[in-house]
């Protein structure tokens, strides 16, 4: 008997299936890696698509205001204005135009305040300490939020630094207003959207929610572990994109307040504003539902057909309703389908587990939620779900 033989063979094949083991989990964390950065391109996508229009309007506000400032006004180099212009939009994304007013007020009184000193004083290290402790000192008696004292100490540190062209006089104070009444301008008359922005974002919201219940459905059928882990990772997201909806709205309510031109409109955003509690809940309901799919699948719990039927109806109404608010309309017209689905929960049975029942609990938390969408009270809503049979 060759055993030596029969041991490098022996070797050889363990060798080989070592290898191959090794390639197959190579494989799967590069799929895995590679489906993970889809959906962060996709996550940068959205975030660029969604600022875009903001994006053109700061560009065509900075333009501007060097065009009033150099053409107009015959300054040489107004840096400042589009300087200015840029600070006031870019700083005013949420709660628009009490930020852009805030930081305008800091940008003035900084920009004047280094012009000053610059004639008065020169500059040195004496004298920049001395304009930033003025410049925030002025802006703190002002009653100013740390913004607006920030802005006036960069600013008047910056004017204090930068020599001026010869005989400017205050040119350099004129151009950053002109560039903070131009970033104004664009504030109140061209908003980033309030009106829309805000209906659009929540539509989103809802479809996000509809797309993971359905992979949630797919994980448990298939009892996959690492696609349960990624839906709930997809979930845990939809807090992100619950962000972004409250500074929509918080800039939409801001801009129709103050704006002549969207007061009124005023209505229209405060009903997306109060979708914002609902669908903050309905969100939430979906991590927890989610968190339990992947200790379903982990435990090797059986999840009925039933439970899995009420998890595709409620992402079919969802879908519903997101596609109400991308029409521009508050969803109530989906209010019988959403009972229709509460009606079937109540013969769902329980199952042998605890994961089905927790899953049942949920759905039906989730349409009180929905219905709260489409605009009843929390207790009407409620009666709207059935007890359980």
């Amino acid at each position: 008997m060759d055993v030596g033989g029969w041991s490098r063979r022996a070797a050889w094949r363990n060798a080989s299936q070592s290898l191959h083991s090794t390639s197959l989990r190579a494989f799967d964390l590069s799929e895995r890696a590679a489906r993970r950065g889809w959906r962060s391109q996709q996550r940068r996508v959205t975030r660029w698509r969604s600022r875009l229009f903001m994006i053109v309007q700061i560009s065509l506000a900075a333009g501007l205001s060097w065009w009033i400032a150099r053409d107009l006004l015959d300054h040489r180099a107004p840096f400042l204005a589009v300087v200015a212009a840029i600070i006031c939009l870019g700083f005013s994304f949420g709660q628009r135009l009490s930020r852009a007013v805030e930081v305008a007020v800091g940008v003035t009184v900084g920009v004047a305040l280094g012009d000053l000193f610059w004639w008065w004083f020169g500059t040195g290290v004496w004298q920049i300490m001395l304009v930033i402790a003025v410049a925030m000192s002025i802006t703190t008696w002002l009653g100013a939020r740390t913004l607006m004292v920030t802005q006036a100490a960069v600013q008047a540190a910056v004017v204090l630094t930068i020599p001026p062209i010869v005989d400017a006089g205050f040119s350099r104070w004129s151009d950053a207003l002109v560039g903070c009444l131009v970033g104004l301008g664009f504030a109140t008359i061209a908003p980033t959207g309030p009106i829309h922005r805000p209906r659009l974002q929540a539509a989103s919201v809802l479809h996000e929610t509809s797309w993971t219940l359905r992979a949630i459905v797919k994980a448990l059928e298939g009892h996959d572990e690492e696609a349960a882990e990624e839906v709930l990772d997809r979930a845990r997201d939809t807090e992100t994109l619950l962000a972004d909806l409250t500074t929509a709205v918080n800039e939409g309510v801001a801009v129709v307040r103050t704006s002549p031109f969207l007061r009124h409109r005023r209505e229209a955003v405060l009903q997306v504003q109060d979708l914002t509690v609902p669908l903050d809940r309905f969100t939430r309901n979906l991590r927890v539902l989610a968190r339990r799919a992947v200790v379903a699948v982990h435990r090797g719990e059986e999840v009925t057909s039933d439970h899995l039927a009420l998890l595709r109806d409620l992402a079919q109404v969802t879908d519903e309703c997101a596609s109400e608010l991308y029409a521009g309309r508050v969803p109530s017209a989906r209010i019988p389908d959403i009972e229709a689905v509460a009606r079937r929960s109540t013969g769902t049975p329980l199952g042998r587990f605890l994961s089905p029942t927790v899953i049942l609990a949920q759905v039906r938390s989730m349409l009180v939620d929905l219905l709260e969408l489409c605009g009843l009270s929390y207790t009407d809503a409620r009666d709207r779900v059935p007890d359980l049979d």
